[in-house]
């Protein structure tokens, strides 16, 4: 035994027999909180991990600049999925748990969600994701949870939506995936249980060029709306083929960028999306607070991935204070969960607050937009039950 380990264990030993040390005290503070995110920093559609890295960037900023947790800092350290890869997520997943020590991870995308879930569940790592919508992470771990809308708000909503305007049958498109199998099984399920007619559901592959055959499948299944539900850019070239190919029933989008703007071009115009929805109000003192600090760091207004993953950052920080606040060996994913469970409500960005259901999903609002002259307008809340 060396010098310094005997003295160690003298002054263990020492502190033991005095009652010196309690539990808390045995406790051990890591140098600094480290948060995990799995973001697209690159590949096909980088905009995501663009504003979900800068949201939470921010409010590990905010939270620092406030003294951290007891003096203890935050930090975000993010692995790169490159827009969907299963392989480079898990890789990433393991690097943070194995070399960086993170107790928390938000991952982003479905596909990346459900492959990295297995991980955290085995290694007893909390999650919490703001982006992907797939029902498959719900109720499947006990280390998971959800503070966006997952496939079936959005189904539900968008079921609502098209039949309050007066649709009777609906034909729907997404990509092959995961993802577009989750969101077509959710909106049959939503339309067809409100005893009205589904009558196509067409799929392409992600990087397809040419969907021609697909939207010509739609169109000679007659309907009277579509549910669009692919992502960014597709979800514009969806919408510009189905109008050159003559299709003028109204479309249902779960999202809309400025890029979907760009591909789609003029026939953007009219297009309805139903999704999260989040807007900085004078109501809403953090709202703006949020709002105003991200305009100035990066030059554009938030929108709601990036006002997701910055209530991630919150809520993490919330339950390692609680967390800590009991005593004990306090900094694991156990932790972390049990910390949740024993209160699920949060401050939110959104305004107010936000409950964990039992099934570890936060419910958020979901709202209607409608494009015109390139912008989103508000119409109203609907229903995601």
């Amino acid at each position: 035994m060396s010098k310094r380990t005997l003295f160690a264990a003298l002054v263990l030993s020492s502190a033991l027999s005095t009652g010196a040390l309690s539990t808390t005290a045995l406790a051990a503070d890591p140098a600094v909180y480290k948060i995990g995110g799995i973001f697209a920093m690159t590949g096909a559609s980088p905009h995501y991990g663009k504003v979900m890295s800068a949201g939470a960037q921010l409010a590990v900023d905010e939270i620092n600049a406030q003294g951290g947790i007891d003096g203890i800092k935050l930090q975000l350290v993010i692995e790169d999925h490159k827009s969907g890869s299963a392989q480079a997520a898990v890789a990433g997943m393991n690097r943070l748990i194995d070399v960086e020590g993170v107790k928390a991870v938000l991952p982003s995308f479905s596909t990346v969600t459900l492959a990295t879930m297995p991980i955290g569940d085995q290694k007893k790592v909390m999650m919490i994701n703001g982006g992907g919508v797939s029902a498959q992470t719900v109720g499947t771990s006990p280390y998971m949870f959800n503070i966006r809308s997952m496939a079936s708000d959005l189904a539900a909503g968008i079921a609502h939506r098209a039949a309050e305007q007066g649709a009777k049958k609906l034909a729907q498109i997404a990509i092959k995936s995961e993802f577009g199998d989750a969101t077509i099984a959710a909106t049959t399920k939503a339309w067809e249980g409100m005893g009205l007619k589904m009558v196509a559901a067409e799929q392409f592959q992600a990087d397809a060029a040419n969907i021609d055959t697909q939207v010509a499948k739609l169109r000679a299944s007659q309907p009277d709306a579509i549910a669009n539900w692919p992502t960014t850019p597709q979800a514009g070239l969806a919408v510009k083929r189905m109008r050159e190919l003559g299709m003028k029933q109204p479309v249902y989008c779960m999202e809309w960028t400025a890029e979907d703007t760009k591909v789609a071009g003029k026939h953007a115009e009219g297009v309805e999306v139903v999704t999260d929805y989040f807007a900085a109000t004078e109501e809403n003192p953090w709202s703006k607070r949020f709002a105003d600090a991200y305009k100035a760091k990066f030059g554009e207004m938030p929108d709601f991935y990036a006002a997701n993953y910055y209530e991630g950052v919150y809520v993490i920080a919330e339950l390692i204070r609680r967390a800590k606040a009991k005593g004990g060996d306090y900094y694991s994913g156990e932790r972390l969960v049990q910390a949740l469970w024993e209160n699920p409500t949060f401050d939110s960005v959104y305004g107010k607050t936000l409950t964990f259901r039992k099934n570890g999903v936060a419910q958020k609002p979901v709202a209607v937009f409608r494009l015109e002259n390139g912008e989103q307008k508000f119409v109203k809340f609907t229903t995601g039950e």
